[in-house]
């Protein structure tokens, strides 16, 4: 499914992501946005605001997502160039990097446990949105809380000063078993929807960051809001 190619510039590897966002979008018969968020792990200052710019250049959402903390610092400055341009950090948060990635990102996708919510709110100024991660493949190597701990950490959330409920998120089954990984999302969209029936909010209020370079259109097709692309945008992650 991989789209990038060897010699596509990064607005020509937008281009053809968000072609095969809006062709997965139009075939499971979905009429609402499907965001595209760039997963720029390893990515230098330079690159990233290159990436920033060709998205802003396309007229789509300037969402930029880190997995690390120190590379968010690191390219922050450069991203932050072209207006509007938003940082998720879409990787594991450290107790010892919170006041880092408040100062240079505008939400957490990976908050996974009551613990980290309350260690977050305690530093956070003003409103953080936060997506809560779920491991819903249920592997070892995953991060993320368990879909049976889901409830403890949205009354966290709810609870909190400063944190906002945004969504859900989730790394995808690694499998090339179509079925399998879409049933894992299918768990999360059944997850958000139970959210928000609690909530008393819309389902569409709680966005779904769910789907890579290689399942994408499996994503989509079970709810995705939001998809984070890495090498079908850049190549292959350096070491």
């Amino acid at each position: 499914l991989r789209a990038y190619h060897e010699g596509m510039s990064i607005p020509e590897a937008i281009a053809a992501a968000r072609d095969r966002i809006d062709r997965a979008t139009s075939a499971c018969g979905r009429t609402d946005s499907v965001h595209l968020e760039l997963a720029v792990k390893t990515r230098t200052p330079e690159e990233c605001r290159e990436a920033a710019a060709a998205l802003s250049e396309a007229g789509l959402s300037i969402l930029l997502g880190h997995n690390r903390v120190q590379e968010a610092r690191a390219t922050v400055e450069a991203i932050r160039e072209v207006p509007g341009a938003r940082i998720h950090l879409i990787g594991p948060l450290q107790s010892n990097k919170i006041n880092h990635a408040l100062a240079c990102v505008d939400a957490i996708e990976s908050l996974d446990s009551p613990a980290l919510a309350s260690k977050i709110d305690a530093r956070a100024t003003g409103t953080l949105p936060v997506f809560v991660e779920v491991n819903v493949s249920g592997e070892a190597t995953k991060h993320g809380c368990s879909p049976a701990d889901v409830s403890a950490l949205i009354d966290a959330v709810e609870t909190s000063a400063h944190l906002q409920l945004a969504g859900f998120m989730t790394v995808g089954l690694n499998s090339p078993v179509e079925a399998d990984v879409r049933s894992a999302y299918a768990q999360l969209r059944g997850i958000r929807d139970e959210a928000a029936s609690r909530l008393g909010i819309e389902e569409s209020d709680l966005a779904l960051s769910m789907g890579m370079s290689r399942d994408l259109e499996w994503a989509i097709s079970e709810g995705a809001t939001i998809v984070r692309l890495g090498t079908a945008i850049f190549g292959e992650r350096r070491a």
